[in-house]
């Protein structure tokens, strides 16, 4: 249940982050021409997401209690290299879910980029 929570926790903690960074960035971005009330909904969006985040930062807090009460159980079972290898697989665990989401994201970015040079393209094939 521990692993599976930290699975949840930590793509959750990445989501809000990725959110909360594009609501930032689209604030940081807007020109004197945008309407009051898409500024309004951006302040309201980013208030949200910036109290989500931390109720997310909270979970992980609690799960990181969690992972020291179920490590100190497994202690009493386990072998003292059987222990090492289940904190290596939790702290790797988290990195994995974090490298595969920056994968991920770079997979995105460059589907979007080929996108937008193929349409690009196209009205000069049509000459």
């Amino acid at each position: 249940m521990f692993i599976g929570d930290l699975d949840k926790v930590v793509n959750l903690l990445l989501s809000l982050s990725g959110r909360l960074a594009r609501v930032e960035n689209a604030l940081n971005n807007l020109d004197d021409n945008t309407s009051p009330e898409e500024r309004r909904t951006l302040v309201d969006k980013q208030k949200l997401l910036t109290q989500q985040h931390e109720d997310a930062k909270e979970l992980k807090e609690n799960l990181d209690r969690r992972e020291r009460i179920v490590f100190d159980i497994l202690a009493n079972y386990l072998s003292e290299e059987n222990l090492a290898d289940y904190e290596h697989f939790v702290k790797m665990k988290s990195a994995l879910i974090i490298e595969q989401r920056e994968l991920e994201d770079k997979i995105k970015l460059g589907e979007e980029q080929l996108k937008c040079l193929t349409d690009s393209l196209q009205p000069e094939r049509l000459k």
